[in-house]
């Protein structure tokens, strides 16, 4: 893999040909002082002075007699010590504000590569649903997955010349409360052939999808064959889009060929394999099928997997299912 396919894949890149054909989204460079603010985890975790005094938290409920315990005893060493202020970007916070409005008062935000969905159990919401700059500080400094931008976007490089990109950015993308994570489909393009779809989250099994699978199946090969093939430059990659109801087809983000994307349903050897002349689409049949984010989406110091606990009944019990479906899916493309 090159830095160019890397490079190809970043949303500041790669909206503007497809604007058309995805959703809203507002994308701000951001200054070096927040990137190395994301980056900084030498002290306590602070979030910026908001200029509007917007809360990260606002459905905390406080209470005073739990908090006692913290706080600090008058004479005692600790109250020498120096405290932090907490960092302020108000450009970039203003700016932000404006495209939240424009954009119908909420969103959900990403760096070059990467959303923090590792983190959306740190939100009130528990989701990526932000209102307010604060909100989106909290997540960004709260994901692993924002830290892969920041320092290993290009580790799987066979010409890697640099860690990071020269330059961040934050793209704003417009808050769909209707969208069903269900109809999101993963593509797998390989030497310039679309080989591959699946299914690429599950909440909720979704009968439907399978009576209309046919019709999904055409719906993205066609904005694949006269959208996509001759605009996106790699040869190899992968991209996520969404179907809504009445059969659009909306592209939702570009990743590059192995490396860090999932290949979900697939594996990345039998997907190289694919000729592309007939391409299948997988559908997960089973709540079992697919399991996004199971250990991301709180902290796994979180989760009880010991033996005979429920999660490690329920894990047990997800991975016999998955091979089931996966040495069906085999037999079904073998015969």
């Amino acid at each position: 893999m090159k830095s160019q396919d890397i490079n190809r894949c970043q949303i500041q890149e790669w909206f503007p040909k497809f604007k058309s054909i995805s959703i809203k989204t507002s994308i701000h460079e951001l200054p070096e002082a927040f990137v190395q603010y994301l980056i900084d985890d030498s002290g306590p975790f602070l979030l910026p002075l908001s200029i509007t005094n917007d809360d990260a938290l606002p459905n905390r409920v406080h209470k005073p007699e739990e908090e006692e315990d913290f706080v600090v005893s008058e004479g005692s060493g600790d109250e020498a010590e120096e405290s932090t202020p907490p960092p302020s970007f108000p450009e970039l916070e203003t700016e932000v504000k404006t495209s939240i409005e424009s954009l119908g008062g909420a969103v959900f935000p990403k760096l070059n590569w990467s959303s923090p969905k590792d983190a959306a159990w740190m939100s009130s919401t528990g989701s990526l649903r932000c209102t307010n700059f604060s909100e989106i500080a909290l997540l960004l400094r709260s994901s692993d997955s924002v830290v892969h931008d920041l320092f290993h976007a290009y580790d799987s490089c066979t010409d890697k010349a640099a860690s990071r990109p020269s330059r961040f950015y934050l793209a704003l993308r417009k808050w769909y409360p209707s969208l069903h994570p269900e109809m999101e489909f993963r593509c797998f393009v390989h030497d310039k052939a679309l080989v591959g779809i699946c299914q690429r989250e599950v909440t909720n099994f979704y009968p439907v999808l399978v009576e209309k699978k046919r019709e999904l199946k055409e719906a993205i090969e066609q904005l694949f064959v006269e959208k996509i093939k001759g605009e996106f430059e790699s040869e190899s990659y992968t991209f996520d889009v969404y179907v809504t109801k009445d059969g659009r087809v909306k592209v939702l983000d570009f990743n590059p060929w192995g490396a860090s994307t999932l290949p979900l349903l697939y594996t990345w050897e039998e997907l190289e394999e694919l000729s592309g002349e007939e391409v299948e689409l997988r559908i997960v049949e089973s709540r079992c099928g697919i399991r996004p984010g199971l250990k991301t989406a709180v902290p796994y110091d979180y989760l009880d997997t010991s033996e005979g606990s429920g999660w490690d009944q329920f894990l047990r019990n997800a991975d016999v299912e998955l091979r089931k479906q996966t040495q069906s899916s085999l037999s079904k493309a073998g015969g």
